[in-house]
């Protein structure tokens, strides 16, 4: 649960001179939309398990300290915890549980719940240039299957102003990243190529031979 997101690579070849390259922290969909769906729904059901969870146990450690300062907001969380289902298993778990413990754990919680899926996309065009699209959807926009963009950011970079396509590395905290850059020729910085992710090096590694090789002679 801890670990970094899962990543996708899809490849699409719309035509013998394009190629779109995909890197997603979504599962890919499978054969069946059905079961897409089923799995979909199952998953957000599980977050939406664990939010309230979480927000349920903190209510009842809030009861049982605001017990002997203010009676009108004691009586206000028992009512919440006594419409709340599996109110018995959990406030016997927040009286056992210190707040530093579970503050923290409640917050590293509720943000994997919530968190947003990234989409970024790198499409390759013979002799045109390179169109890079990043997007984060939100996971309760994601149960409906919609593309809603919430922070989209598109470049396009014409074939005559790229001077290379890279893989470099960089220091991130205490590990290395690899990153795939684009040289733009007159540029201050390079274009950075799904910078929110950072896919894995054997993913850029594909993405990298893709894009070359369609940008300067297409695909054969």
């Amino acid at each position: 649960m801890f670990s970094g997101p899962m990543q996708y690579l899809e490849v699409y070849l719309p035509s013998p001179t394009t190629v779109s390259f995909t890197v997603t922290t979504r599962r890919p969909q499978s054969s069946s939309k059905l079961r897409f769906r089923l799995g979909t729904f199952l998953r957000h059901a599980f977050r939406i398990l664990l939010v309230y969870c979480a927000l349920a146990v903190n209510i009842a450690k809030a009861r049982d300290l605001v017990s002997l300062s203010s009676k009108a907001v004691q009586h206000y969380l028992n009512t919440c915890l006594q419409l709340s289902p599996g109110s018995s298993l959990i406030e016997p778990f927040a009286q056992r549980t210190e707040w530093w413990i579970l503050a923290p754990l409640s917050l590293i919680v509720v943000y994997l719940c919530l968190k947003r899926d990234y989409v970024g996309r790198l499409t390759s065009i013979y002799s045109c240039g390179l169109y890079t699209a990043s997007r984060e959807k939100h996971f309760c926009f994601a149960f409906l299957n919609k593309e809603i963009d919430l922070s989209p950011t598109t470049t396009f970079i014409p074939t005559a102003q790229i001077q290379d396509i890279v893989i470099h590395e960089a220091f991130k905290g205490l590990g290395v990243r690899f990153y795939l850059a684009v040289i733009v020729e007159g540029g201050t910085e390079v274009v950075v190529v799904f910078p929110t992710l950072l896919p894995r090096r054997e993913i850029l590694e594909e993405v990298w031979r893709g894009a070359r090789k369609c940008l300067y002679s297409g695909i054969h």
